[in-house]
């Protein structure tokens, strides 16, 4: 039997009714143990209601302590979520039995506690990692958790979002019934594929955006002297404009847009360029990148019509064969690309990607999730400064 087990030490329970925790606000960076206090250090709008304990707990007096869980999709980013926030990934153990089916135990108590599952639904197994998740969950309301928060940081199965076709379903509406029929309270997710899908939901969804993080990449590794006229950010298609004008917005430089036709999903029959870019360095910003025909054939065209270099800014890496074996062939200086999916093992295939983590946002949310907080200002550019681990 091929199994994994998830396991970290668990962290004491605080004493009832005791709020042990704080927003990552402008002078903290992260909760108790990342902070390293020995006492109890008292922040917020309320001191009585939000503190930070020197034991890394981190509790909240409306829904008790927060536990992070993780099955085998994503581990390496729920450990550097639990370490911004100071707390350990709880125990748990996800397993195949011999026929395949998942098995799952939660290996500490998670009664009258605030869960977060960090599990993507992406690949190499979508499939899997979903069956890992909603049975996990499942388990934890069973288990007596006062709420089950699902973190996935890729949403999957969100590409059929609409009845297109005669017959097609909307598989992102079946996957959201299916998360919260097995006992999720919340979604937070990262860009949608298509930000309608919350309102396939009757329970909140918040759909994060990554986009303040890749700015903040292009500020610190490509502007040249603050000079963002040279900039030109490039939508590849017209589904993705307004993304593409949000971070030009943010970097106050020029925008374009590529008009392209599809044969099939993933084929690509003609793409046609509005906006100027000769001179210009220009950066293709999408929000997934699967097959890396779109990204190959837009810094092709760019560089035709006088770009001066082409780099490309990606949320959600999926990058199925032989994705990466364009990219590196392809006119692209580096590709920018989160770590929603795992990006280990791809990074030795490609030296052109460069991963900017989404750690650092999931705290930040996770830790106003639980508190009560608005999520809102983690919609703009500048909220990157108030985010753990991202001076």
């Amino acid at each position: 039997m091929a199994a994994r087990t998830l396991a970290s030490q668990g962290a004491r329970r605080t004493s009832r009714g005791r709020s042990t925790a704080s927003m990552f606000g402008a002078s903290v960076l992260g909760l108790g143990g990342l902070l390293g206090l020995g006492a109890v250090a008292e922040m917020g709008d309320n001191p009585d209601q939000y503190k930070i304990s020197g034991n890394g707990e981190v509790s909240s007096a409306m829904h008790g302590r927060i536990q992070l869980f993780t099955g085998n999709a994503h581990p390496k980013l729920a450990s550097d979520v639990a370490a911004l926030l100071g707390i350990p990934v709880s125990k748990s153990t996800v397993q195949n039995f011999r026929n395949g089916e998942t098995m799952v135990l939660i290996n500490e108590s998670v009664r009258d506690r605030d869960c977060f599952v960090i599990q993507p639904t992406c690949n190499p197994n979508p499939n899997t990692y979903l069956m890992e998740l909603v049975i996990m969950m499942d388990a934890m309301r069973r288990g007596g958790a006062h709420r089950v928060t699902a973190v996935l940081p890729l949403f999957g199965y969100a590409r059929q979002d609409k009845k297109d076709k005669s017959r097609a379903p909307i598989t992102a509406k079946v996957v959201a019934d299916m998360i919260h029929n097995a006992g999720a309270d919340r979604i937070i997710a990262i860009d949608l594929h298509a930000a309608q899908i919350q309102g396939f939901v009757n329970f909140p969804l918040d759909n994060l955006y990554a986009s303040p993080l890749i700015v903040k990449y292009v500020k610190d590794h490509i502007l040249k002297d603050g000079a963002s006229d040279d900039i030109v950010i490039v939508s590849p298609d017209a589904g993705g404009a307004k993304r593409a004008d949000s971070i030009a917005t943010d970097l106050n430089s020029g925008l374009a847009i590529f008009s392209k036709k599809r044969v099939k999903a993933g084929e690509i029959e003609s793409m046609i360029l509005v906006g100027e870019v000769k001179g210009k360095t220009c950066i293709v910003v999408d929000d997934m990148c699967d097959s890396g025909g779109s990204l190959q054939l837009a810094a092709q065209m760019l560089m035709e019509q006088g770009a001066k270099e082409v780099y490309a800014a990606v949320v959600h890496g999926v990058f199925s064969d032989p994705a990466l074996e364009r990219i590196e062939s392809s006119c692209l200086k580096e590709l920018l690309v989160t770590d929603t999916i795992p990006m280990e093992g791809n990074l030795a295939r490609c030296p052109k990607l460069r991963v900017i983590s989404v750690a650092p946002l999931l705290a930040k949310a996770i830790v106003n999730v639980h508190e009560g907080y608005s999520l809102s200002r983690l919609f703009y550019a500048e909220a990157v400064n108030d985010l753990p681990g991202t001076k």
